[in-house]
C-alpha cells in the first residue's frame, strides 16, 4: 500500500539516539552508529521522532509500505514493559494507581497528588498506553495547573492527563489526539484551557481531532482566567 512513512538521510544523522528514544512504537532502532528503520510496519507515520532530531536527518515520504501493525506493536511494548526500564526516566510510560484517601484525611488538604499516568506532555505519550483504555481523558493548557490551585483535587483525580501549549510547542496537537482518540476506547474528552487567546489553539485541536476521529465522545471546556477562576464550562 501507499503511505506516509518516515526517512532518515543517514548523512545528515549523527547517531544521538533521540528519535530512537522518541518512536514509542520502536520502529527506529541504532545501527552501527547511525538511526535505521528497522520495521516498517511498526511506523505509524504520526512523526514523534521527527521533533527529536537535532540535525534535520528524518522527514516524511509516501512510498509503498507495509500497513502499520497495531497489534504486534502492541504486542513488542508489553514485552518491553516487562524488562527493566532503561534511558530517559521521562521517556518511560507509567501509570499509577492512586488510592482512595481515608476518610480521617480533612478536606482542606488538597497537597495529594492525583496524577495517574506518565509522560503528560501530548508530544511524549505513547498514542496506544495501557492506561488509555477506558479512560476520562483530560486535556489541559500547561498554565492551567498553575493558575488554579486545586487543579489535582478537581481536574485530574480520576482522569489520563495529557498537557501543552500551542503557543510554545512546534507543530500540530490535532493530528496526534486523533489517533489517540481513535485507537483507544476513552469514555469522555475534558479541555482546560486559559482564557488567553492563544489558549484556543489547544481546544481547537481537540475539536478537530474529535471529528476526525470518526468517534462521538460526550466532551467539555473549562475556561481559566488569569488569576485562577472558572470564567467558563460548556
Amino acid at each position: 500500500m501507499i503511505r506516509k512513512i518516515i526517512k532518515i538521510d543517514e548523512e545528515k544523522c549523527n547517531g544521538c539516539g533521540l528519535c530512537a528514544k522518541a518512536c514509542h512504537e520502536g520502529a527506529i532502532g541504532m545501527v552501527n552508529g547511525k538511526a535505521k528503520l528497522l520495521r516498517e510496519d511498526y511506523c505509524d507515520g504520526l512523526g514523534d521522532c521527527l521533533p527529536a532530531c537535532p540535525t534535520g536527518a528524518i522527514r516524511f515520504e509516501e512510498r509503498e509500505a507495509p500497513a502499520y501493525d497495531e497489534a504486534a506493536v502492541r504486542a513488542a511494548q508489553r514485552a518491553k514493559a516487562e524488562k527493566i526500564p532503561a534511558g530517559c526516566p521521562g521517556m518511560q510510560s507509567k501509570f499509577f494507581a492512586r488510592q482512595p484517601q481515608a476518610s480521617s484525611v480533612p478536606p482542606a488538604d488538597n497537597c495529594a497528588s492525583e496524577l495517574s499516568n506518565w509522560p503528560v506532555q501530548i508530544k511524549l505519550a505513547p498514542v496506544t498506553a495501557p492506561y488509555f483504555e477506558g479512560a476520562k481523558l483530560l486535556i489541559a493548557a500547561d498554565c492551567t495547573a498553575f493558575a488554579y490551585g486545586a487543579f489535582h483535587r478537581d481536574f485530574i483525580k480520576g482522569t489520563v492527563a495529557l498537557i501543552g501549549c500551542p503557543k510554545l510547542d512546534e507543530g500540530d496537537y490535532a493530528e496526534k489526539l486523533t489517533e489517540i482518540i481513535r485507537r483507544n476506547n476513552l469514555k469522555s474528552v475534558h479541555v482546560v484551557r486559559m482564557e488567553v487567546p492563544c489558549c484556543g489553539g489547544i481546544e481547537n485541536a481537540v475539536k478537530r481531532a474529535l471529528q476526525q476521529s470518526g468517534k462521538f465522545l460526550p466532551w467539555k471546556v473549562t475556561v481559566l482566567s488569569v488569576n485562577g477562576g472558572v470564567l467558563s464550562e460548556s
